[in-house]
């Protein structure tokens, strides 16, 4: 079987007989090998380029992305083929972005930055993490992730899924609960019901003064409503992700007060490559052995 790595291929440590791995990056022209490739690993951050790199490996069987995320590569992704995501390997990363994003926009970190610039000492009391409610508007790896970071920070936390569970409260629900929460954190995947999911309407509900913090996808929040709700003072915001992305010189997120924007680098830290390694070497340990695939989003019965 001939396997696509964005990374060559020692850091897989031993590959199973029958497996041979080339190394092919986002950019890079189709090899002639691409004709027989059948497990693909497309590059880190996925690029539109990367995804409709499928339509030219006819033998494609399976897609093991390196984002949790599929949003962005599954119109790419034609029928008999296997795709996997990344879950696993960036809990760690995005819950601690989450994590540092609350503490400087409560801590006021960005005001600080911005008069360090200016060599003016800018003495101030701020808001804290500690003794805040946080609401994660989500259930999953990365949520439960971040709910065992916060709570050191002797924080109260409370997680919300598509339905009631012991421990999660339901989505329907949500404008009660951001009307409770300091701080809500998104952390859900963008599906079309997750799609403009925080609304003018959620927006209203939030506290005078909450923090929004997104590290999820950016069509998951009303940009426009947003805006409106920055601008005015009365909410503010941490962005990992916007919409549209990447933010364009000029756009008015950029300039609204209280928002704290990062380029989109949840996942981008040092702790996902030997995550991301091991992740892909269980795979292809697992197709070796006959056993099933970790991660299946969107299975082929006949190649899973």
């Amino acid at each position: 079987m001939l396997v696509y790595l964005p990374f060559d291929a020692d850091k897989l440590g031993t590959i199973p007989p029958g497996v041979q791995a080339e190394r092919f990056r986002d950019g890079d022209a189709p090899p002639a090998s691409a004709s027989q490739v059948e497990f693909y690993v497309p590059d880190y951050p996925l690029t539109t380029t990367a995804a409709a790199m499928i339509g030219e490996f006819p033998r494609l069987r399976i897609v093991q992305t390196l984002t949790a995320g599929v949003d962005a590569i599954m119109p790419y992704v034609r029928d008999g083929i296997t795709l996997c995501n990344a879950t696993g390997v960036h809990e760690a990363s995005t819950s601690e972005l989450a994590v540092g994003m609350m503490i400087g926009a409560q801590r006021r970190f960005s005001d600080f930055v911005r008069a360090q610039d200016r060599n003016v000492w800018d003495y101030a009391e701020s808001r804290s993490l500690a003794d805040s409610k946080v609401l994660i508007v989500g259930a999953g790896n990365i949520a439960r992730a971040l709910e065992s970071r916060l709570r050191p920070f002797e924080v109260e936390v409370r997680l919300v899924g598509r339905t009631a569970r012991d421990g999660v409260e339901p989505v329907a629900a949500l404008a009660d609960l951001v009307a409770w929460a300091d701080i809500v954190c998104l952390l859900v995947p963008l599906t079309p019901e997750t799609l403009r999911l925080v609304d003018a309407r959620i927006l209203s509900r939030m506290r005078d003064g909450a923090l929004l913090v997104n590290v999820a996808r950016g069509p998951i929040v009303d940009t426009d409503a947003l805006v409106a709700e920055l601008s005015s003072g009365r909410l503010r915001a941490a962005l990992d992700v916007t919409d549209p992305e990447p933010l364009p010189a000029g756009h008015p997120l950029w300039s609204c007060p209280g928002v704290f924007i990062t380029p989109h680098v949840g996942g981008a830290s040092a702790a996902m490559w030997p995550r991301s390694y091991r992740l892909v070497a269980e795979q292809l340990r697992r197709i070796s052995s006959g056993e099933p695939l970790l991660n299946v989003v969107r299975s082929d019965r006949a190649t899973a």
